[in-house]
């Protein structure tokens, strides 16, 4: 297991090999890949693929330190993952009586034909004072937390018609109506 290849085909059929080996087989080589007895509940799948990654980073190279620290952040609860809308996603909201609709484009926002690098620059367009794009389409609450968070809906009630989001927004799946606005995945 202390090979090292630079050659990738050496390491692709290498992993390529790994399935069709015996369960006793890969706790072996894992074994000796980590240093460690892998625990007893660890399917022979997730076994094949930490050995897989394993054998790609002593090839190639780990992961660097940003992402090392994300992953971190992770394990401890202390980052939240940041949201990634898909080009054409659709967030509406209302404010003081109008809606307002912005499309998530490649390179940004569009909000009445024309492309804006954040939905801060919307917000402040909008409003005419600063706010946070974010909080202002309700993708975050004002504690960081994101509203569809939890339940991962794909249409998410979060907020009414007034100048701030509403507090506890609901993350149950409703119809935009007059009164509140929404963010909508065009492909779920």
């Amino acid at each position: 297991m202390r090979q090292h290849w630079s050659d990738p085909a050496a390491v692709e059929a290498e992993i390529a090999r790994i399935p069709s080996l015996a369960r006793d087989a890969i706790r072996r080589r894992w074994r000796a890949a980590f240093g460690r007895t892998p625990r007893a509940a660890l399917s022979k799948d997730l076994l094949g693929r930490m050995l897989a990654f394993r054998l790609q980073e002593r090839a190639f190279g780990g992961l660097d330190r940003e992402s090392l620290r994300l992953l971190d952040g992770f394990a401890r609860h202390t980052v939240l993952p940041r949201r990634h809308l898909k080009p054409g996603t659709v967030l509406v909201r209302d404010y003081q009586g109008e809606r307002y609709t912005v499309t998530v484009t490649p390179d940004g926002f569009d909000w009445q034909g024309t492309t804006y690098t954040s939905l801060s620059a919307i917000a402040r367009a909008i409003t005419g004072t600063a706010w946070s794009g974010p909080r202002f389409f309700a993708l975050v609450r004002p504690n960081g937390t994101s509203p569809a968070h939890a339940d991962n809906k794909k249409s998410v009630r979060v907020g009414h018609d007034s100048s701030q989001p509403a507090n506890g927004a609901s993350n149950l799946p409703l119809a935009p109506s007059a009164n509140c606005f929404a963010c909508v995945d065009p492909n779920p």
